[in-house]
């Protein structure tokens, strides 16, 4: 389904604007106009976003957002009016990018956009935190809402820092193995290759490999990172297809441990976007087209929006997401249990906390593999160096005996 910006007047003749998701322009129009509103234009939303400057790829940054959202709902907990909590927050945000936004957004509710919309509008928030916020106005209760996305977000961001913190030590000693073998080949070897041959000496066969490799990376060095930046360039542009976005995380979910690991995680941040939508009141089948906007793999979003087309044909969301073949049948299991009881959102977060456990465990367990097996190869690469490279100085030193 595409997403559309509808612009349209209600029977009392006030202007709104929202973003509808439609198969295609004439039944988004047909659907309003049996509502009794008057239908203004219709855009594509991938195409008003090009005219607005609004680009679905510019994020904010979600640690200062949610901070935002911590003194918002202070505020609206306090007893002030939305208009005027945004009022004191939008001048006294430390993020320049994210106050134009909520700058943005009290213009937009100061001349009656509902919050939900307004912040829509932006093309930069979650569309998860998009739709909390409209089930909280529909449900009058928008602090509530709020405060549990709060919560869903801390989880998140201490997930994917705890994360980042384990890969940092591995990537740092990556970096500078390579660092220190780039060195040898290109700066060592080659002053040993000189030596050698002044002397004339006849060398063994792993010193003559060693060489052959230190002389000829030193005389295409500057060609070989050149050749490497533009592979490196190319792939990124690359990359950023969807085709070639889809081909990434497939590889990725074929990768032995690896995959297994990363497969885990996104069903834990889907599990946890999932609960959190339908704790504040979604329905089933919009929450599943939300949780598929807001995942950042396409392979998972392509399964959630079929997934999403099966549950409202009918058939249960445990079956439905068994069919992707993605889901881990532990997860399934326990949604089955969820759907069966009528505690899936419960279910869900139960899910989403044994993966994130699951995830830390596996990458703990791989991380003190990858270290000493760095080490390991680092030890007998720099052996076979110094042994080849000091073979022909012990052979030397027996002819002169």
């Amino acid at each position: 389904m595409a997403e559309f910006l509808l612009r349209y007047a209600d029977p009392r003749g006030q202007m709104h604007e929202q973003v509808a998701d439609a198969q295609s322009e004439r039944e988004a129009r047909d659907r309003l106009t049996q509502q009794g509103f008057l239908v203004y234009s219709i855009t594509p939303k991938d195409l008003s976003a090009r005219f607005t400057g609004a680009s679905g790829k510019k994020n904010v940054d979600l640690e200062k957002f949610l901070i935002f959202n911590q003194q918002f709902v202070t505020l609206i907990r306090a007893g002030l009016p939305i208009l005027k909590s945004l009022d004191l927050l939008a001048d006294r945000l430390t993020d320049e990018k994210l106050g134009r936004y909520i700058q943005a957004v009290r213009k937009e509710v100061r001349t009656g956009t509902i919050l939900s919309d307004a912040f829509e509008k932006q093309g930069v928030f979650p569309p998860v935190y998009v739709t909390s916020v409209l089930a909280g106005e529909k449900s009058g209760s928008l602090v509530e809402v709020l405060d549990r996305y709060v919560s869903y977000q801390k989880l998140t961001l201490a997930v994917r820092k705890k994360l980042l913190v384990s890969l940092l030590y591995p990537c740092i000693l990556i970096v500078l193995v390579i660092a220190l073998i780039f060195f040898l080949v290109t700066y060592v070897v080659p002053n040993f290759a000189e030596l050698y041959n002044s002397m004339q000496a006849k060398l063994p066969l792993p010193t003559q490999i060693l060489i052959a490799v230190g002389t000829t990376a030193r005389t295409y060095v500057v060609a070989g990172v050149g050749v490497l930046f533009a592979l490196g360039v190319a792939f990124y542009f690359w990359a950023k297809r969807e085709s070639s976005k889809e081909i990434l995380d497939r590889i990725q979910m074929r990768l032995p441990v690896i995959g297994e690991v990363w497969t885990k995680y996104q069903v834990s941040q889907l599990s946890r976007v999932l609960g959190t939508l339908l704790v504040g009141g979604i329905p089933l089948v919009s929450a599943l087209e939300t949780a598929g906007r807001s995942m950042g793999t396409v392979v998972l979003r392509k399964a959630l929006d079929s997934t999403a087309a099966s549950v409202r044909e009918g058939r249960p969301l445990s079956e439905s997401l068994a069919k992707t073949g993605i889901v881990p049948d532990l997860a399934v299991d326990m949604m089955e249990v969820g759907e069966s009881t009528g505690a899936l959102p419960a279910m869900l977060a139960s899910v989403a906390e044994f993966y994130d456990e699951d995830v830390a465990t596996r990458m703990a367990a791989l991380l003190s593999l990858i270290e000493p097996a760095i080490m390991i190869f680092m030890g007998i690469f720099v052996a076979f160096v110094l042994v080849s490279l000091y073979l022909p100085i012990f052979s030397l030193a027996d002819t002169i005996r």
